[in-house]
């Protein structure tokens, strides 16, 4: 009789670890955050919709800021993990770096390093790719798209090449500002990373 409430308890138990819910971390920009937008009908916001309709019980954090960089998302990305500790840290970052005519090297050093901060807690990884509109020039949009490229390779994380397709320099897509994405560009930003982000919970 001991040995059946043993071997119970025991089943009981591996029964609540594997029913236990796991943390996504997103650490991004206005993208993420909303900018200009209700954050209900943000594409975080449908992420963890979507999550639930398809019975995934992982809990989103988003830990985006409007106009971060990733120098930004670098200095608070270790309190956050510290706090949330999360099985999965998507980043959302770079395109206020390329605005501002940051060195697409600094971009990918930073970026580097979230990716192995978040390795080192046991974290699994998802890059969102951005690029630029081409006024910046072909040497210099070049250059900043390559950076995501290459830190999927190195780093052996994945890849979503660019997050905005279909949406970037769609005007219909667009707030009036021609930078972020409208309400009606959300479930595309979703449909955009799902296919990649799934395999990761």
């Amino acid at each position: 009789m001991r040995m059946w409430f043993l071997s119970a308890g025991l089943a009981l138990m591996c029964v609540a670890q594997g029913a236990a819910a796991g943390t996504v971390l997103i650490v991004g920009d206005s993208i993420s955050a909303g900018f200009g937008l209700d954050t209900r009908k943000g594409w975080v916001a449908l992420l963890e919709q979507r999550l639930k309709h398809e019975g995934f019980d992982d809990k989103v954090v988003n830990a985006s800021i409007s106009g971060d960089t990733s120098a930004g998302g670098l200095a608070r990305l270790p309190a956050a993990l510290a706090e949330h500790k999360p099985e999965l840290v998507i980043i959302e970052l770079g395109g206020n770096d390329g605005l501002r005519g940051q060195p697409p090297g600094q971009l990918q050093q930073n970026l580097a390093s979230m990716i192995d901060r978040s390795k080192a807690i046991g974290a699994k990884v998802l890059l969102l790719g951005m690029q630029l509109p081409p006024n910046y020039g072909p040497r210099y949009t070049k250059a900043f798209a390559e950076v995501y490229a290459t830190l999927a390779k190195e780093k052996n994380v994945p890849l979503v090449p660019f997050f905005l397709e279909g949406v970037g320099g769609n005007s219909q897509l667009m707030q009036a500002d021609g930078i972020h994405p409208a309400v009606g560009a959300q479930s595309k930003l979703l449909e955009n990373v799902w296919p990649t982000l799934k395999p990761l919970l």
